[in-house]
């Protein structure tokens, strides 16, 4: 994570983290372990998310109860 220097609009320099990268990284990972999990089974998705360095409470979360994803994972 980065810090990136900002202004808020009273001119005021604010610092706020920089996830985009890592974020649209593993979006892009937990989406496609949704598919596999769709297309074929749960094992296989948790050991592709698992080999992708994905928390397990997040493989919990987006695998076993998808009415708790973020809106953002939906494909």
């Amino acid at each position: 994570m980065t810090l990136k220097h900002q202004q808020d609009s009273g001119g005021a320099p604010r610092e706020r983290a920089d996830y985009t990268r890592q974020d649209m990284r593993r979006r892009t990972i937990v989406n496609q372990a949704i598919s596999m999990q769709e297309s074929s089974n749960t094992v296989s998705a948790i050991e592709y998310l698992k080999a992708n360095d994905i928390d397990a409470v997040v493989i919990a979360r987006v695998l076993l109860e998808p009415m708790q994803r973020s809106a953002e994972s939906y494909h």
